[in-house]
C-alpha cells in the first residue's frame, strides 16, 4: 500500500528572490566600504557576497526544478535537485576562500594603511544588518518547509554576518592601534571560516544524494507509533527511511495475525499511516502487510531478498 501526503503547493522561490536582492545590496555596500577604506578584510567580505549571489541564483534554478511535479521518468519527484544547489554553493565558498587567502597573503607581506575607516565601517555594518534579517527569515522558512536549499542559504548568510562582525572589529582595531598587519590576518581567518562553512554544505549535500536516513528524532517518532500496536499482536520490520530535499520517505513491513481479514489489516495500516503523517507532515509512506505466523514473512527484512 502506498500513501502519499501531497507536499504543500507553496513555492519557495519568493524567499530566494529576497536572498538575491539582499546579495546585490550587500555587494554594492561592501564594495563601497572596501573602495573607501582599501581594507583587504572588507574586500574579503565583499567577495563572499558574490558567493551569496551565485548561490542564490543556483538555488532559484534548483528550486524551480525541485518544485516540478513527478513524471514518468521521475516518479518520486525532483526534490533531490535541492542538494545540487547547496553543493554548488559550498564549491563557490571554496573558490572565494582561495581568492581571499591569496589577497590577504599579498597584503600581509606588504601592509598598507587604511583610509576613511569610519564611513566604511558604517556602510559594512548596514550590509551586515541586511544579511542578518534575511538569514533569520530564511532559517524560519527552511525549517517550516524542510528545504535544505533555504537552510543552506540561511546558514551561509549567518556565517557572512559573523564574518562581517569580525572584519568590522578588526578594521576598527587597525584604525585605533595602527597594526596594519591585523587587517590581512583577519582576512585569512575569514577564509578559514568560510572554508569550514563550504565543507559543511558539501558534506550535507553528499549525504542527501546518497539517500541518508531521516534524522534520529523522526525515526524515533516512527518507531514509537509502530510499537503502540504491539499489544494487538502487530509488529514490523524492514523499516527504511530517506530524505530527498523537502520530501521524506518511509517504508516498512507490517506483520499482523494471520487470521485477520484483508479489510481489518488494511484498516489498521491506514490508521498507522495516518498517525505517521500527522507526526511527520508530507512524508511518503509505503507499507507492506504480511501474516505474522508465516515463516516467509521473515525472509525479506534485508534490502535484497535472498
Amino acid at each position: 500500500m502506498t500513501i502519499d501526503d501531497n507536499q504543500s503547493s507553496t513555492s519557495l522561490k519568493p524567499y530566494v528572490w529576497i536572498s538575491i536582492g539582499a546579495a546585490v545590496a550587500t555587494i554594492l555596500l561592501k564594495g563601497l566600504a572596501w573602495w573607501l577604506t582599501d581594507s583587504v578584510g572588507l574586500l574579503s567580505d565583499a567577495l563572499e557576497s558574490f558567493v551569496n549571489l551565485a548561490g542564490a541564483l543556483m538555488a532559484l534554478w534548483m528550486l524551480s526544478l525541485a518544485e516540478r511535479p513527478a513524471d514518468d521518468n521521475h516518479p518520486y519527484g525532483h526534490g533531490k535537485a535541492e542538494y545540487f544547489s547547496s553543493a554548488f554553493e559550498g564549491f563557490l565558498i571554496f573558490l572565494a576562500a582561495i581568492s581571499i587567502g591569496y589577497t590577504a597573503i599579498e597584503r600581509l607581506l606588504a601592509p598598507k594603511a587604511l583610509e576613511a575607516v569610519g564611513v566604511g565601517l558604517l556602510v559594512s555594518l548596514l550590509a551586515s544588518l541586511i544579511n542578518l534579517a534575511v538569514a533569520m527569515l530564511l532559517i524560519k522558512a527552511g525549517r517550516e518547509h524542510r528545504s535544505i536549499t533555504l537552510e543552506a542559504n540561511a546558514h551561509h548568510l549567518m556565517t557572512d554576518v559573523w564574518t562581517s562582525g569580525g572584519v568590522i572589529l578588526a578594521v576598527g582595531l587597525v584604525a585605533l592601534s595602527g597594526w596594519h598587519w591585523l587587517d590581512p590576518a583577519i582576512a585569512l581567518l575569514v577564509a578559514a571560516n568560510i572554508i569550514w562553512a563550504g565543507w559543511h554544505l558539501m558534506r550535507r549535500s553528499a549525504s542527501g544524494l546518497m539517500d541518508i536516513a531521516l534524522p534520529a528524532e523522526q525515526i524515533g517518532q516512527i518507531t514509537r507509533i509502530l510499537e503502540q500496536h504491539a499489544e494487538d499482536g502487530i509488529t514490523y520490520h524492514a523499516l527504511r527511511t530517506r530524505q530527498a530535499g523537502r520530501r521524506s520517505f518511509a517504508s516498512f513491513h507490517l506483520l499482523v495475525p494471520g487470521n485477520w481479514s484483508v479489510q481489518r489489516a488494511h484498516d489498521r495500516a491506514e490508521q498507522i499511516e495516518h498517525a505517521l503523517r500527522l507526526a511527520i507532515p508530507g512524508m511518503h509512506i509505503t507499507s507492506h502487510i504480511e501474516p505474522l505466523d508465516d515463516p516467509c514473512s521473515m525472509d525479506d527484512q534485508a534490502l535484497d531478498r535472498e
